[in-house]
């Protein structure tokens, strides 16, 4: 007999408030982002490994992991550093071409920003961001507003990324709600 396969239907759990960290090397000029359980920003440098990581921003943000109300499976985002609004900041930038493409539509881009650097760090899965897109059009129903979500990959220049970080969940289905 076959196994049915559950029709997720997700919900956010596990949300808690903290901060997009930003940090450069002073060795050799990468960039880091984290996200910082607490709101105190870490101005102090710190040494990880090979780097001399000194303090450049910090944003308030949320974290979060998705649930699903029906099986229970649980899908954590520990590699998840936040959530921004593209802004069109860059019209060379893969997410402003995909944000202006769906903006007749009143669909709004969200970028899905992970860990960096990409190289040293693990970095969120193409199949957590569909699970995210999943969740995002399963909200759409009920604000009748559509929600796409891409890579922080697409993002032609991370550094230079002048998005909105989305400081918590309600700020997300606002934003959502202004664009109809």
């Amino acid at each position: 007999m076959k196994q049915q396969k559950c029709p997720h239907i997700w919900e956010m759990v596990n949300v808690a408030s903290g901060l997009i960290v930003m940090k450069q090397c002073f060795h050799c000029g990468r960039v880091s982002t984290c996200f910082c359980f607490h709101d105190k920003l870490p101005l102090e440098p710190c040494h990880e490994g090979q780097h001399f990581w000194n303090f450049m921003e910090g944003d308030p943000t949320f974290h979060f992991d998705l649930r699903c109300v029906n099986c229970s499976t649980l899908i954590q985002f520990g590699e998840l550093v936040g959530l921004m609004m593209c802004t069109g900041c860059d019209q060379r930038c893969e997410v402003d071409v995909v944000r202006r493409k769906l903006e007749p539509q009143g669909t709004r881009v969200c970028i899905v920003l992970g860990c960096r650097p990409i190289e040293e760090r693990k970095d969120i899965s193409e199949e957590k961001v569909a699970v995210l897109q999943e969740y995002f059009d399963q909200q759409a129903k009920s604000l009748k507003s559509r929600i796409k979500v891409v890579h922080h990959k697409l993002v032609r220049s991370v550094d230079n990324c002048y998005a909105q970080v989305l400081e918590n969940a309600d700020s997300l289905f606002k934003t959502a709600l202004e664009g109809k």
